[in-house]
């Protein structure tokens, strides 16, 4: 995280220092007295430390004799040596802080890991700089803290499915503490959970003994259909017995259309499937036709 930058001496108030001092130098060689170059030295480092440069995405305050006299920025500002002084400079543009949570407890008593990225700025210049005093270091400590307190009001299942929820609650609890300060989080992102590696061990185990038993009670109930399936086409054949007597049929023709083989059939065995038996002394020929 980037930190707090602090009063420097800008290019601007460089080069009006060289620029004085060197025409205070011209100018002593030319009239061959000292007084103009001192004067000149005295006007640059007056322009040293008046002249200050603000980017375009800070602000800074002003302090006149400790007392808060405003903002300034973007672009150069002037201030009075000695009487005024600046603050640290406020970047305004969204930043983004990592926060971590180790070997905290789930509501369910699980010991876990857990990563967030805080994306968060700074609305409010004046409150930031008058009301905090350091905004960066409370933002990471605040963050710390509720991602902790969050962990422990959730089961260890809800955080690994439900992470963009705890993600909002998050926001919301730092958003409502950090308003005061002039500063807003945007949005909280739990990047990773991790949990020891022996209940990983345990968990996956878990699974498998539930995907085993899903496809045990799957495959029941698909032989419960079909055995429902049967009943009622056993009932619907002894009504039927020339229904039946043509499922044989189409059984025989079938299996000859795949096998490509010769059926020999009695009558004696289409008798038999007519009242629904087993059919009997059939003979497959194994030459092919």
């Amino acid at each position: 995280m980037a930190n707090i930058r602090k009063n420097e001496v800008s290019g601007i108030a460089l080069l009006l220092f060289v620029i004085s001092f060197v025409i205070g130098i011209a100018v002593s060689w030319a009239i061959h007295h000292p007084a103009p170059a001192i004067v000149g030295a005295l006007v640059g480092v007056y322009f040293l430390f008046a002249i200050k440069v603000v980017r375009q995405w800070e602000k800074v305050a002003v302090l006149r004799l400790g007392r808060y006299v405003g903002l300034r920025g973007p672009g150069p500002c002037h201030i009075i040596p000695i009487f005024e002084t600046l603050s640290p400079y406020v970047d305004q543009r969204v930043r983004v802080a990592s926060v971590s949570a180790e070997s905290t407890l789930t509501r369910d008593t699980v010991p876990v890991n857990v990563d967030a990225i805080v994306f968060w700025l700074v609305w409010n210049a004046e409150k930031s700089i008058l009301e905090v005093e350091n905004f960066i270091e409370a933002i990471t400590m605040s963050a710390q803290t509720a991602l902790r307190e969050s962990i422990g009001r959730h089961e260890l299942a809800q955080m690994i499915t439900e992470r963009e929820t705890m993600g909002r609650e998050l926001q919301r609890i730092l958003d409502e503490k950090t308003n005061p300060w002039g500063i807003t989080v945007q949005s909280v992102e739990i990047r990773d959970v991790k949990i020891p590696s022996g209940l990983e061990d345990a968990m996956s185990r878990q699974a498998q003994a539930q995907r085993e038993r899903q496809a045990r009670i799957i495959l029941g109930q698909a032989e419960s259909e079909i055995s429902n399936s049967f009943v009622q086409a056993a009932a619907a054949y002894a009504e039927n017995p020339v229904a039946l007597h043509l499922r044989a049929m189409n059984m025989l023709y079938e299996a000859v259309k795949e096998k490509g083989a010769m059926v020999i059939v009695p009558s004696s065995a289409v008798e038999t499937m007519g009242l629904g038996g087993m059919l009997a002394t059939t003979s497959l020929g194994g030459a092919k036709p």
